[in-house]
């Protein structure tokens, strides 16, 4: 299992675009093999990592994850290309649906049929990645053409795939899954196979599969849990990571981190590799003084223990 990090889904890192080049050169510089930015209600996370793949030369830069309503397949398409050029091959795309809150009550989209949505989505977007053209007709979107990209190549494509049917769909149609909000006991039992349905249906390999997590070295445990419940207690309110946690039997998004000394962090690791991650991101949680560059530290060296 690969060891990455995570920024813009918790406290504490700087967000401005200069911030979140140093923390890229940074991790670089300290081993680690991805970084992956959130793509909120801030800057543009393909945009910016555009311009990270400028100042960087080795670390995988991702998305996790961009919403598909607010954009065209086409125009995200264009967007991530860009994005593989200016980093010289080393971008992901993590896309997802988002929530019915952000894009019915806020953007104004429906949310009706999501599933279908995706697939008509993912039917579009996956050749152009490719560097292919496409030609489709669907309900919601009838495209027919192609991009042409200088210095682009292949991007890999994955999705926030939490339900049955979304599971099966990216198995077939994408490269794996992103997630968020989801413990060991529902990757091992839910998420693994339901993929696994789908890339036996496409008589595809086996899927990647990125685990987001928040994380935190330190001897206070329940008052790092409290810091953390309250800095993500939206993340317990929204469905799909509600019934995540539901499926793990978890309060609400502070029992999901990994929170306490070395070997404890290292414990929970390990069952998340057992469990078919491939990739662990690390949202290091800010809780304390000290807290942040201590779990920084300690995930370097895990880097190095594991070469």
């Amino acid at each position: 299992m690969k060891l990455g990090l995570m920024i813009g889904a918790t406290e504490g890192a700087d967000g401005t675009i200069d911030g979140i080049v140093a923390t890229a050169k940074r991790c670089e510089a300290a081993g680690f093999p991805s970084l992956w930015m959130a793509n909120i209600f801030g800057l543009d996370a393909i945009n910016t990592l555009a311009l990270v793949g400028r100042e960087t030369a080795k670390i995988e830069l991702g998305t996790a994850v961009v919403p598909t309503y607010p954009r065209h397949p086409f125009a995200i398409a264009q967007q991530a290309l860009t994005t593989q050029a200016a980093s010289r091959g080393r971008f992901a795309l993590g896309i997802g649906l988002s929530h019915k809150i952000v894009i019915e009550d806020m953007l104004g989209f429906s949310y009706d049929k999501p599933a279908k949505h995706m697939r008509e989505y993912l039917s579009v977007l996956g050749p152009l990645l490719r560097g292919e053209g496409v030609q489709f007709k669907g309900e919601q979107y009838r495209v027919a053409g192609a991009l042409q990209v200088p210095g682009a190549t292949r991007v890999q494509l994955l999705v926030a795939a939490l339900g049955p049917t979304m599971l099966k769909l990216t198995g077939e149609l994408a490269d794996g899954t992103i997630t968020w909000m989801t413990g060991a006991k529902t990757m091992a039992s839910h998420i693994v196979p339901g993929l696994r349905e789908g890339t036996k249906a496409a008589g595809k390999p086996a899927s990647r599969v990125v685990g987001g997590f928040p994380i935190v070295v330190t001897r206070n445990v329940a008052e790092a849990r409290e810091k953390i419940g309250k800095q993500l207690v939206i993340y317990g309110q929204l469905p799909s990571y509600r019934a995540m946690l539901d499926r793990e039997g978890l309060k609400g998004p502070a029992d999901i981190a990994l929170v306490g000394d070395e070997g404890e962090l290292r414990k929970g690791m390990a069952r998340l590799a057992d469990a078919g991650v491939t990739d662990f991101i690390a949202a290091i949680a800010n809780v304390e003084e000290g807290s942040t560059e201590r779990t920084f530290e300690f995930l370097r060296g895990e880097l190095g223990a594991r070469k």
